[in-house]
């Protein structure tokens, strides 16, 4: 069995990863396929392939903008999963699916993951999918489609859940930089102590910074402290 792609990444490249965020279906329907090919051309490590949800709760005024005009613009879980039939043909970097709970359960939970998993998906992230459901009904679903289940962490998340998430999920961590909304930070001085906190825990996954990252002060940061970083809105 092939090694997953993430955990590819990760064993040859330790630092200085840059994964990008972008919504589907935004700016325009057909543009996911395109967007994807330029990502790659130049240079991007990894790239996360937001499914627009009309209340994503933990994204800022960027991100809900761009998940409004896709949602209008006739984006949805099944067309996005026929705009990435081919997609390996042509794309070799590893493809993370965030989507949220609401619409992945009315697609069906493991139709959703059986789905990534024929297109060429290597981790899905469900930031509203509670850490304890996840464990008890749908890890064994996801392990069987090979998928990474990616999950956020924030400033307070105690160290003793940060344990179980890495227990629990694969890839690697999704290190929310701050306690509020995804959008532009000027800098991280104040997260100094949040980045060094996680990094003496010694986690068997990766981590990956996001949130804020809009800057070459707070990627320089970010880079220092983590294996790299994740842009969703500049």
């Amino acid at each position: 069995m092939h090694m997953n792609r993430i955990d590819q990444l990760f064993s040859k490249k330790k630092k200085n990863i840059l994964s990008v965020y972008f919504t589907a279906g935004y700016p325009h329907l057909e543009d996911t396929v395109p967007i994807l090919q330029a990502l790659q051309k130049h240079g991007i490590d990894l790239v996360e392939i937001g499914v627009p949800f009309s209340d994503p709760i933990a994204d800022g005024p960027v991100i809900q903008q761009s998940n409004h005009i896709a949602l209008q613009n006739g984006m949805s879980i099944h067309t996005l999963f026929e705009q990435l039939k081919h997609i390996r043909s042509h794309i070799d970097i590893p493809l993370v699916l965030m989507g949220y709970l609401n619409p992945i359960m009315q697609y069906g939970f493991e139709n959703f993951c059986k789905a990534c998993a024929a297109v060429g998906i290597d981790g899905i992230i469900v930031p509203d999918l509670p850490l304890a459901a996840y464990i008890q009904d749908y890890k064994v679903i996801v392990e069987k489609y090979a998928l990474n289940f990616i999950s956020l962490i924030t400033p307070e998340t105690s160290e003793e859940r940060i344990y179980e998430i890495d227990k629990h999920t694969g890839g690697f961590i999704y290190m929310v930089s701050s306690a509020s909304v995804t959008g532009v930070q000027q800098s991280f001085e104040s997260r100094l102590s949040y980045f060094n906190r996680i990094r003496n825990m010694n986690l068997k996954n990766a981590r990956l910074i996001g949130f804020g990252v809009s800057n070459k002060t707070t990627l320089k940061m970010v880079n220092e402290h983590a294996s790299g970083a994740i842009i969703g809105s500049l």
